[in-house]
């Protein structure tokens, strides 16, 4: 393989759908159904709803709809979506990805509550993180930037110290909001202008150096 670029860090912040978890079944067929029921265009619905909490991306489709009728709907598609394990399967390179990351500083920071990370990262086969900021953990959903300084916080180092891998324009633009460099993740991110692109996780290296930094090398 050659490589394209070497990203050095010493925290990662890694997203789980779309970046880790391959659920665009699950989440398209729930939000096909929302959308439908309201009268809206599932095309315009899913040009928002990757990356966002559920109420978010309901608000940004019906902002006169007060905010707790979002979060109540939120609520209800939650708990159908922590039953829907079909078709839920690891993005490429996943799981060599997070065996050699296991002993690094890493947190998953994603809009998923935590029941369904959970659900979704096994029914993935994949491990999951020590550290997780997830819904429950911040008051803002991305592309708000608080998840992101929250994980690198925890992990006890700096925004710029840390790079992001996600999928989505509100977790890109998160990262970028948050002042950290990302590597966009699969075909939906490489519209957003992520610091490097990959097709998906059988591109990327992890090198763990003697001073405590990562090098993450993005090939081709």
């Amino acid at each position: 393989m050659t490589v394209d670029a070497t990203l050095i860090a010493r925290g990662l912040l890694l997203d789980m759908d779309g970046t880790l978890v391959n659920s665009d079944a699950v989440v398209e067929a729930l939000w096909r159904g929302w959308a439908d029921a309201h009268g809206l265009a599932v095309e315009d619905v899913l040009a928002v709803a990757h990356g966002r909490q559920g109420w978010a991306t309901m608000a940004a489709l019906l902002p006169d709809r007060p905010e707790a009728v979002n979060r109540e709907d939120n609520a209800r598609m939650l708990e159908q979506e922590k039953t829907i394990v079909e078709g839920v399967v690891p993005v490429a390179g996943a799981a060599a990805f997070m065996a050699a990351i296991a002993d690094l500083p890493h947190a998953l920071v994603t809009s998923a509550d935590h029941a369904l990370a959970e659900t979704r990262m096994a029914a993935a086969a994949l491990p999951m993180p020590g550290l997780r900021i997830t819904a429950e953990s911040v008051s803002a959903s991305k592309p708000d930037p608080e998840g992101f300084l929250k994980g690198a916080a925890e992990l006890g180092f700096r925004p710029e110290d840390c790079l992001v891998f996600e999928d989505s324009d509100a977790g890109i633009a998160a990262a970028k909001s948050a002042g950290m460099r990302v590597i966009g993740v699969g075909p939906r991110a490489a519209s957003f202008t992520p610091t490097a692109h990959v097709d998906d996780l059988t591109r990327i290296r992890v090198e763990a150096r003697l001073d405590g930094t990562i090098a993450i090398h993005v090939t081709h």
